[in-house]
């Protein structure tokens, strides 16, 4: 995973890098280097191979200069247009003149009609203008330059370098002329800002290259947030072993149905199925078994107790019943918020004894030798939609649990279970889901336009990806399915959630991109594509 950032952590890693030899100007040279690379390793079939690189005073600028050189080399057409004043001695403007390419200041287009006609004839923009250490507001003399991308139906491609100018890389505040990239470039490591609202909008496709920095800096001791890409997700999965049985891939069991939401224990039960479970079992009331048996095949189904159509307090005899095997255990899909519902939650974390078989009630909390038989191990467990709600109501319900657990809210539910509003959450959202976690001692998956995990621990991971297609009923269903599933397969806790996670959000990605619009996607449609995803997440090629 990638390391994720604040502006004065980099610093840090810099200061440290430069102490140890790797000077700044090195580090410059090896970003500008490499940013060529991947420009002309991702545009260089374009006819005409036309590059304009937007230049700033600072470091960002002196990335851009070196790109645009190294590009020269390599066959471009290269102008650069200053739109902070740097001396037409600097070395590197020097070298953009020498190599033959083009470089305009700001103070020679004063109407910035060179500025409109560089653009109408690139193929690409280099926004190397503002970087890291940009706070609003934007100077004039910056965004009047800015605003004349507006006058424009469509541009070139742009990519930024390290950010999009206008973005506060450690709030992701954005000011109005900023730029819209395709691409950005980060070195070395990712800006939390860029991972934030509104500025996540502005920044396109991320590429993280390689300055030099020595892994064993100081500072990255410190630093405990990353960013899950497709590498680290393929590594996680389970092997598949050619002879594996279905009890290699373990058992699943999904707590939850009542008549009032029958879908998402299907749902949530062929997830787990897709990403690779070997059985699961479907724990539903009686009442709505006739409804959905016969619609997924592949379960097998534990009928409970309930009282009008919702799970009671008598069903957790049912469940521990049936724990055998069981490796992953999903509660809360569909499960409905009725008093009973409730009764049967405080069982499953109270521990109790009945008089007749000495049965271990409270399973969830402590495990106990039934008669006759062995201690069961316990569960990995998962917790979702009503059944964190359910949780509110037991005291120190955290403390019960004494295997670590999943927990996958959306900002409503971590409002409920923390006490906060919704826009406390959504404005803190790595502090709180961080502190969360460490308060409660189980791993929290906090869902949303970018889903941030925490660990007990301290560690945050942040999934890249946001998409409206994922904003329908039901793939909160779907996401906690997955995660059951790659638990029941062995998975660790934080790993589960965090490759559940990128699963889910890439097949919300991909069911969109084969629909053509994010308009119409389903739960169902989502879940048609975690085996593409899957597929394209671990393949070699």
């Amino acid at each position: 995973m990638t390391n994720l950032v604040t502006v004065s952590e980099m610093i840090t890693l810099e200061s440290e890098a430069n102490e140890r030899g790797l000077g700044y100007d090195q580090m410059m040279k090896n970003a500008g280097l490499a940013l060529a690379d991947v420009i002309h390793d991702r545009y260089g079939h374009t006819q005409s191979r036309n590059i304009l690189g937007l230049i700033g005073s600072g470091n960002n600028g002196g990335d851009a200069l070196i790109a645009l050189s190294e590009l020269i080399e390599k066959g471009w057409i290269v102008t650069a247009y200053l739109i902070k004043k740097r001396k037409k001695k600097d070395s590197l403007v020097l070298s953009i003149i020498n190599n033959g390419g083009q470089v305009i200041s700001i103070d020679e287009d004063g109407s910035y009609d060179k500025l409109q006609e560089l653009i109408r004839n690139s193929d690409i923009i280099l926004d190397g203008i503002l970087g890291t250490g940009f706070k609003q507001p934007l100077r004039d003399e910056i965004s009047a330059p800015l605003q004349v991308f507006s006058k424009f139906d469509t541009l070139p491609e742009i990519v930024a370098v390290d950010c999009p100018s206008g973005v506060d890389c450690d709030s992701g505040k954005t000011v109005e002329d900023t730029l819209h990239a395709d691409l950005t470039v980060c070195m070395a490591v990712i800006k939390k800002g860029l991972l934030k609202f509104p500025a996540f909008e502005y920044i396109g496709e991320i590429v993280v290259v390689d300055i030099g920095l020595p892994k064993n800096l100081p500072e990255f001791k410190n630093i405990h947030a990353s960013v899950v890409d497709q590498g680290v997700v393929r590594k996680m999965l389970p092997a598949r072993p050619l002879d594996a049985h279905k009890g290699t891939f373990g058992t699943c069991m999904i707590i939850g149905g009542s008549t009032n939401y029958c879908g998402a224990m299907l749902l949530s039960a062929e997830s787990a199925y897709r990403v690779g479970a070997g059985l699961v079992r479907a724990a539903i009331p009686g009442a709505i078994y006739d409804a959905i048996a016969g619609k997924l095949p592949e379960c097998t189904w534990i009928i409970l107790p309930h009282t009008v159509g919702a799970i009671n307090s008598n069903a957790s005899v049912v469940i521990q019943e049936n724990l055998d095997r069981v490796t992953a255990l999903l509660i809360g899909p569909g499960l409905g918020l009725e008093k009973e519902t409730l009764e049967f939650m405080k069982n499953l974390l109270h521990f109790e004894e009945t008089p007749v078989k000495k049965t271990a009630i409270g399973f969830l909390g402590q495990l106990k030798k039934t008669e006759n038989k062995e201690p069961l191990s316990q569960p990995t467990l998962v917790f979702d939609a009503d059944a964190l709600r359910l949780l509110i109501n037991i005291d120190n319900w955290h403390q019960m649990l004494k295997q670590r657990a999943v927990l996958t809210p959306h900002p409503g539910e971590m409002a409920a279970l923390t006490g906060l509003t919704i826009d406390e959450v959504q404005n803190d959202r790595e502090g709180i889901v961080k502190d969360y976690a460490a308060e409660w001692g189980h791993v929290v998956v906090l869902k949303g336009a970018v889903t941030i995990i925490a660990s007990p621990e301290g560690e945050t991971a942040f999934i890249p990806i946001a998409t409206p297609a994922l904003a329908s009923a039901g793939t909160g269903d779907v996401l906690s399915g997955m995660i059951a599933g790659l638990i029941g397969q062995g998975m660790m806790a934080f790993d589960a959630a965090v490759a559940g996670a990128w699963l889910h959000a890439r097949a919300g990605v991909a069911a969109a991109k084969k629909q053509g619009q994010t308009i119409s996607i389903t739960a169902s449609d989502v879940i048609g594509e975690i085996s593409f995803v899957l597929k394209e997440t671990t393949s070699t090629k």
